[in-house]
């Protein structure tokens, strides 16, 4: 890459992450009004094009919206003329998107935030007080009934028959003193709150990783006639230990999923219409319906339905992240209220309205909702734990 594609590089990794000065990005625009049908740019924008629509979530309506407003406005002095050839009109279509996630910032934040705030016509987003994202949270409950809560210091626990210890081998402080369930075939439960998260490794092995407002229920010894089997009401991700004497059963929400050792996802949780088993390595049965890598089941009104999906997308929230695709304002925050622990309510029908977007799921809430709000489409007021959603 020459000098010249290097300084725009930098440019572009500058503005999408909301650091470009107004010197900066007036040589940003400049660079590709001058060479928008040349082919470095076409080169850069391949490169950059996935990192910068994950970055701006706004539907393609509302870019082609917008998009239109910013080529209209004087300070682009001419209209950028689009060639009726398949490869300038793919290029068009990059440069358009890379453009539009420039302007959408400076619109947004430069162009209007001072006037939005001085006449108060428009609230993008109204913080009374920001939340925090989720954290390690998680309790544990014996066969005997005894609950207690795990620590937030810790990312989570491991059982070893009737024995339960954080999973770097510390104790766990109500089980200092050597308690422990002298009957091994009784049912533990691991639950997290709203804003939680926990792993668990059982004695067989196999690794959990818990999502928010979760529970894995499950025998201390985990076998069970010829079987390991545990019962799962919310979300949770599975790496089964491999053990073909003993196949491993998970039940949640009129739905058995069958494995002898594989990795998969189970969303099941009790405010949504579905269960959706994903699978991302080896193969499953659910119910009688046998899985194959990168692909999901969903269960709706006793009936099971398979397709193909994006795996890393089902599972970001394993790996410290939202993304969404193209996703409705009411499925995204379900998810974002299981997370930060909030109450969403709604002003206005937004039916019709689907987001694009990638996050991390470690920031406050704000960080998410003012990105979801560049769109136009819907604004945000957020007081004590309440988020209310408003057109």
């Amino acid at each position: 890459m020459n000098k010249e594609n290097i300084i725009i590089q930098n440019l572009l990794q500058k503005y999408a992450d909301h650091q470009i000065s107004k010197e900066e990005y007036d040589k940003l625009l400049a660079y590709i009004k001058k060479h928008r049908a040349t082919e470095d740019l076409e080169l850069i924008m391949d490169r950059d094009w996935k990192k910068l629509s994950d970055e701006f979530p706004f539907s393609e309506l509302k870019s082609e919206q917008l998009f239109q407003k910013i080529i209209s406005n004087p300070v682009y002095a001419e209209p950028i003329s689009v060639k009726s050839n398949a490869r300038t009109f793919k290029l068009w279509r990059y440069v358009a998107g890379a453009v539009a996630a420039v302007a959408v910032i400076m619109m947004a934040v430069w162009m209007y935030s001072k006037s939005q705030r001085g006449s108060g016509s428009l609230h993008i987003l109204t913080l009374v007080n920001d939340i925090p994202s989720g954290s390690n949270k998680a309790t544990l409950t014996l066969a005997n009934g005894k609950t207690i809560n795990l620590s937030e210091a810790k990312t989570g626990v491991l059982i070893k028959g009737s024995m339960v210890t954080y999973n770097d081998g510390a104790a766990i402080g109500a089980l200092a003193d050597g308690e422990v369930d002298p009957a091994g075939s009784r049912i533990q439960t691991i639950t997290t709150p709203k804003g939680g998260t926990y792993q668990i490794t059982l004695s067989d092995g196999t690794r959990v990783w818990l999502n928010a407002a979760s529970s894995l229920r499950y025998s201390a010894s985990i076998y069970e006639q010829g079987l390991r089997r545990v019962s799962l009401d919310g979300e949770a991700y599975f790496e089964v230990a491999k053990d073909k004497a003993h196949p491993f059963v998970v039940s949640s929400r009129g739905q058995e999923v069958k494995v002898l050792g594989t990795h998969f996802n189970i969303s099941s949780y009790s405010d949504e219409k579905s269960v959706k088993t994903t699978l991302l390595e080896g193969s499953v049965q659910v119910n009688s319906v046998l899985l194959k890598p990168d692909e999901q089941s969903v269960l709706e009104n006793n009936k099971i339905s398979v397709m193909p999906v994006d795996t890393e997308k089902i599972v970001a929230w394993k790996n410290g992240k939202f993304v969404f695709t193209s996703e409705s304002i009411e499925s995204i925050m379900k998810k974002l209220s299981r997370w930060y622990n909030v109450e969403v309510v709604y002003k206005g029908d937004f039916s019709d309205e689907t987001f694009t977007g990638s996050i991390s799921r470690y920031d406050n809430i704000s960080r998410i909702l003012e990105k979801i709000t560049f769109t136009q489409a819907v604004h945000f007021k957020v007081e004590g734990r309440r988020v209310t959603v408003m057109p």
